[in-house]
């Protein structure tokens, strides 16, 4: 089979490397692709919110399968198109979609089907939510409407934060029209947790639990990123746990979405927030997280191009997804400056060395591949992840590796995964 894998960051190249494990898989194409998707297979230069680029490079070059990586292309309804053409796509419908792609929305459904989330209220007017904020007082969360890359929420820590944060979003456009509607949201204190799921409109396969670490510093500081680091299993959602929480808010959503004739297909991400009155929702996604998606498919067992199929197909019951019982530890290696401005072109060495090392891989995003040399080409740079029998083991041989590579101004948290060893602790 030929597969089409669309996005260019780690989270693509680590799906490209899982899906090329496959032994009913022939060949495998990137767009756009990175340095590390170069050397798994093609990469074609059409970007990710090209629907009808998509669309014909898909049907020009017979694929028999369309991955989505990112969430923007679902949103744009990539996967509605292809349907339309007959090729199959691994994603969720535009309106499905749009449990990510609009937080008023996906607010308004967890409401609706009664999953556990911070109190909201959702403003198209700037005058109407300053005076909300002025009232409900600070802490308090602001989030753009609309895809913003990561960066459209704030939990502003004074009124007059939240204030210039609404004067940015709805007044100044920072996030153009993403930001033209707000939800302000009361804010929530705990430890965070991912939880994705495999799902066919109706059945769902969980995978384990995963924790990321969104602050570009150490001790969760700093400004927030695409995120730092990940690890798998997350002691704050241990195993027994999973049926429990996928009840909570995986199955309400499935259920929803079913009901108004709009089933969910593809992997459902729930971040969750574990408060001393118990787990809440703090948003979904509609697509693997990056960087919890190179640890979770290092722990991968079951042949991914099966799952993904049975997801299209509705037969996920029929199939048996497996994760190893192995802990894995990604630590993103990033640009000195991201996410603020950053420098490229550096060439990077030592990633052989470090994929070298028993149970690494090292999961290439902001690379390109010249003239047989890997520069790096955006802020975060390399995933470098690891297996071991504990937590520790795997933390371990990631910085291992991750000391092996080297090229110049660059950055990387060395706490990814304490969180979990004190709770393990």
């Amino acid at each position: 089979m030929k597969i089409l894998v669309v996005g260019g960051g780690g989270r693509e190249h680590a799906i490209c490397w899982k899906l090329s494990q496959s032994p009913k898989v022939t060949a495998i194409l990137c767009a756009p692709g990175n340095g590390g998707t170069a050397l798994l297979g093609e990469n074609i230069p059409v970007k990710d919110d090209d629907i009808p680029g998509l669309v014909a490079l898909a049907r020009d070059r017979e694929v028999d399968l369309v991955v989505a990586g990112p969430e923007l292309p679902l949103v744009l309804g990539l996967a509605n198109a292809l349907d339309r053409e007959g090729i199959p796509c691994f994603g969720p419908n535009a309106y499905a979609a749009n449990l990510e792609g609009s937080k008023a929305f996906s607010k308004t459904v967890m409401r609706e089907a009664g999953v556990p989330t911070a109190p909201f209220r959702v403003f198209d007017e700037y005058d109407e939510a300053v005076a909300h904020v002025r009232k409900k007082g600070a802490p308090i969360v602001i989030k753009a409407d609309g895809l913003a890359a990561g960066k459209g929420v704030v939990v502003a820590a004074t009124v007059a934060e939240a204030v210039d944060t609404l004067t940015d979003m709805m007044v100044k456009r920072t996030f153009g029209s993403a930001g033209a509607r707000v939800v302000v949201e009361q804010a929530l204190k705990g430890e965070e947790a991912s939880f994705l799921a495999f799902c066919d409109g109706k059945n769902y396969a969980l995978l384990p639990s995963s924790q990321d670490h969104k602050a570009v510093g150490e001790g969760d500081t700093g400004p927030n990123t695409g995120g730092m680091g990940a690890y798998s299993p997350a002691p704050i959602l241990p195993e027994e746990k999973y049926a429990e929480t996928a009840e909570l808010c995986i199955k309400p959503i499935l259920e929803h979405m079913a009901a108004k004739g709009e089933p969910f297909k593809g992997v459902l991400y729930a971040g969750l927030m574990y408060t001393e009155d118990g787990p809440s929702v703090l948003e979904y996604n509609v697509r693997f997280g990056d960087p919890e998606c190179q640890p979770l498919l290092m722990r991968l067992e079951t042949d991914l191009l099966t799952i993904m199929f049975a997801c299209i197909d509705g037969m996920l019951d029929k199939i048996k997804v497996r994760s190893t019982p192995q802990t894995a530890c990604g630590v993103v290696m990033a640009a000195k400056g991201y996410p603020g401005a950053y420098p490229k072109g550096m060439e990077i060495a030592g990633i052989e060395q470090a994929d070298a090392l028993p149970g690494v891989k090292v999961f290439q995003a902001g690379t390109r591949l010249d003239n047989g040399k890997i520069l790096t080409s955006g802020g975060r740079i390399l995933c470098v992840t690891a297996l071991g029998d504990t937590l520790a083991d795997a933390q371990k041989r990631a910085y291992e590796a991750v000391d092996k590579i080297h090229f110049d101004n660059s950055y990387h948290r060395r706490d990814i995964a304490d969180k979990g060893l004190k709770r393990l602790s």
